[in-house]
């Protein structure tokens, strides 16, 4: 079965709130999580939230710090999340990820271990992940 994330054109899987985010589908049949019009759309979002949100907003600078505010331990196996991620991207968990305008391709990486982690390789568009990025810069 295709993971929910990819489904959803989420591939971080995204809860629903108050964002407006662009490209979601006007109808929202997921009760927790946002649904995109398109893989991209679901990227952008994801890099969005990273990279200015967590990086600019809350001062987010490590693997470690990040992934226990996106996957916190009271829902996930937050260690575990850590280490694949780390271990996907050769990045060590408190190693600062540098600015994401100066290091973009640490901070595409660290969205690809996160979408694996979340959806597994199944469905996975490497493309539409490249192109959320470059709307995401926008």
């Amino acid at each position: 079965m295709i993971a929910r994330g990819i489904r959803n054109n989420n591939p971080l899987n995204i809860r629903r709130s108050k964002d407006n985010w662009q490209g979601l589908k006007p109808l929202q049949t997921d009760p927790q999580f946002c649904q995109f019009e398109t893989m991209a759309y679901g990227w952008r979002a994801a890099f969005v939230m990273l990279t200015r949100t967590y990086y600019h907003t809350y001062r987010l600078y490590t693997i470690r710090v990040i992934i226990n505010r996106w996957a916190p331990p009271n829902e996930n196996n937050t260690r575990a999340y850590i280490e694949n991620v780390c271990r996907l991207t050769g990045i060590g968990a408190d190693e600062p990820l540098g600015i994401p305008s100066d290091k973009p391709a640490r901070w595409i990486m660290l969205g690809a271990a996160m979408g694996i982690q979340e959806c597994g390789l199944e469905g996975f568009d490497w493309f539409a992940m490249l192109r959320g990025w470059m709307m995401a810069r926008e």
